[in-house]
Formats: structure tokens, sequence, C-alpha cells
């Protein structure tokens, strides 16, 4: 009985966190028609195009590629049936092993949201499985989504400057 409460225990904490609580993946800019690759694109500073899933193949040679997550990197998410182009996000905190914040956009159609909590729901703790914050419920979200890994910018970043950055991200995106 325990081993099948564990997981849920485990949701429920993570998203009584200080960071997950009620204003977790607070929407940004207001409403925006941006997808999330050239919003990724402006405020990480990675410089890949396409679809987000594609993002990973493409970063080989060029960028670090790995399971690690750190404040910039970019999350990629693979395609899948609720997502058939893929997503990434970028990298806002690292709160421990297995939960980051992300500022991304379209997550929530035409909005930006920062801060939004993503856990590692991977039997491995390898970032291949995760679950993201939906902000209309306010609450984790119920989907598991495949994930590739995160791709390094190629220069470090705070919470400060991605929260600073936002803003000027969203207008760069817009005008691609």
């Amino acid at each position: 009985m325990f081993r099948l409460l564990c997981p849920v225990l485990l949701l429920l904490a993570l998203s009584a966190c200080s960071s997950g609580g009620g204003d977790a993946g607070n929407y940004v800019g207001g409403s925006v028609p941006l997808e999330c690759a050239p919003f990724a694109r402006a405020l990480s500073g990675i410089r890949l195009a396409g679809a987000a899933a594609d993002w990973w193949s493409q970063a080989e040679g060029r960028y670090l590629r790995g399971n690690t997550p750190s404040i910039g990197s970019v999350l990629v998410l693979q395609r899948s049936d609720r997502l058939p182009s893929g997503h990434v996000a970028v990298v806002s905190q690292v709160i421990d092993s297995r939960q980051v914040l992300v500022t991304q956009a379209n997550w929530v159609h035409h909005r930006v949201t920062g801060d939004q909590p993503v856990i590692d729901v991977s039997a491995t703790n390898s970032w291949s499985t995760v679950r993201v914050w939906w902000p209309p419920t306010g609450a984790m979200g119920v989907n598991d989504y495949p994930a590739y890994g995160f791709i390094r910018a190629g220069r470090p970043a705070t919470h400060d400057q991605i929260v600073a950055g936002t803003p000027r991200a969203i207008r760069l995106a817009a005008n691609e």
C-alpha cells in the first residue's frame, strides 16, 4: 500500500512547496501569440531553430547536453500525441535533483509563464519523464511527458537574469 501511495505523496509534497504554491506559473506579459521555440531561443541564447523536439539532435556537437538541469539550460520535451512538435522551456531555477522552475511560452495557449514547476517523475532520476505545472488549475499536471534532457546555454545564468530577460525575450520572439 505504501508503495502505491509514495508517488502520490511525493507529488502532493512538491506541489505544496513554497516554490510551487498558488503563485507558481504566473503569466508574464499578457496574452502573447508566441511559440515555445522562438521564445526559448531569445531567452536562453541557444541558436537552434525548427520544431522544439528537433533541438536535441541539432544541439549535438554544438552545445552540451545532459540530464542535469542548470539555470539557463533548455529542457527539451519529445514529440508525443499531446505535443506533436515537442516543447522547450528555459530553466529559471533548480530546486533540487527532481524539481526545477521554468519560464516558457505557449504551454498555456498564447501565454508566457514564469517560474513554473516541472518535476522529474522518471524511475531513475534521469529527467526522461516529467510533469509540468498547469496554471489554469493551479496544480501539478497529471500527464507524463517524455523528455530528452537539458541543452546548456553557452553562458551561465542566474534566476534574476532570467526574470529580467523575459520581457525582452517576449519582444524578440514576437518579431521573428
